[in-house]
């Protein structure tokens, strides 16, 4: 019997460490390697703690559990109560009209994150909640109308940003909720306001450049200086370019799709940028881009545009993989590889939520 437990254990991190690994084994279909990593994640108990979220704990296991068949019932009751809680949480939040922390909604702890797992499941009750409270981030806090409704008053590592901020990141920032609101469109789940809240994300990100707005630059009346920053998928350029691509999917808005697409290849094209890469992981190299732009063909009418793109990026991760010191997903050579081999047999892509 699988036991419950708020002491997070240190192998159900899909970020690093054993379940990334097991990803990659059960996307191979080698379910013999994967089974003795899954086994060690669950030995301690199923982690439903504070820290929580797609990438920790009883949500990760049931993301990676997913991938072959369903979780067992005391991995997903866990994944219910956590979802409950963090819902709960952010309408207190939104109802005493306090700002939301970036933990609160975005992929790698917050509600994003587990939208994401909730989506994978069929007939997920509690996605609805979770649509619900990433829908009303769209508008604006009635204790401040001049920033949007995910302004942060901290940045992501809890650093005091004066004035506060808005973050437009994939890993953390208002991207991700765009992503799965379009991504649960297109699976035709939707709640009242979605797509509203679909179009606002999308204008934010298609006129606001940058891994992230402060209160200076929110206030200024001339153009803010933006200087070439790594394009990556945690922050950066070519994660934005496949969310408003996949928003445009969802909302039929061919122009913006055409848009998006434009914007990627400019980036691809970019070698300031893309010489800002400095190794082949996911979260922030060569792996995240190559996935990235595999998807944004895969979606795109034009889809050629990209093939030598995607045979240089691909020969970038082959080339380093080896050297990057960790084993795992996000920053290891376990999601280096399943960027690099190509197939999506699993759906692991959706732990980036650019499927």
């Amino acid at each position: 019997m699988t036991t419950t437990s708020t002491k997070p254990p240190k192998t159900q991190a899909l970020a690093e460490q054993g379940l990334g690994v097991a990803l990659l084994h059960l996307e191979r279909g080698d379910l013999a390697a994967a089974r003795p990593l899954l086994a060690e994640a669950v030995a301690g108990g199923v982690s439903a703690g504070a820290n929580a979220g797609l990438f920790h704990g009883a949500p990760a296991l049931e993301f990676v559990l997913g991938r072959r068949s369903r979780a067992g019932r005391a991995v997903t009751a866990a994944v219910d109560r956590i979802v409950a809680a963090r819902i709960a949480a952010a309408a207190r939040r939104r109802e005493q009209g306090r700002l939301p922390h970036l933990a609160e909604f975005d992929l790698i702890q917050g509600l994003t994150g587990l939208g994401t797992v909730l989506l994978s499941r069929p007939g997920a009750p509690q996605l609805h909640g979770v649509l619900t409270e990433l829908t009303h981030l769209a508008a604006p806090p009635a204790t401040d109308p001049s920033v949007p409704g995910w302004w942060c008053p901290a940045g992501p590592g809890h650093e005091e940003m004066p004035g506060g901020h808005a973050n437009n990141g994939m890993a953390h920032g208002i991207a991700g909720p765009l992503a799965l609101l379009a991504l649960a469109t297109r699976h035709d789940i939707e709640v009242p306001g979605q797509r509203d809240a679909i179009g606002t994300f999308a204008d934010w990100l298609e006129c606001r450049g940058g891994y992230w707005t402060t209160r200076e630059q929110l206030g200024s009346t001339t153009a803010w200086p933006n200087p070439a920053r790594r394009p990556s998928w945690c922050y950066g350029d070519l994660g934005i370019a496949r969310t408003l691509q996949l928003a445009a999917l969802a909302t039929d808005d061919p122009a913006r799709a055409r848009s998006a697409e434009d914007a990627a290849a400019a980036v691809l094209d970019d070698q300031t940028r893309m010489g800002l890469i400095t190794d082949a992981s996911l979260c922030h190299g060569w792996a995240g881009l190559l996935a990235l732009t595999r998807a944004i063909a895969a979606d795109s009418a034009d889809g050629d545009r990209y093939t030598g793109h995607l045979d240089q990026l691909a020969e970038h991760v082959g080339a380093g993989i080896d050297s990057l010191p960790r084993p795992g997903f996000l920053e290891g050579r376990a999601g280096a590889r399943l960027a690099l081999e190509g197939t999506d047999v699993t759906g692991w892509t959706r732990a980036l939520l650019i499927t």
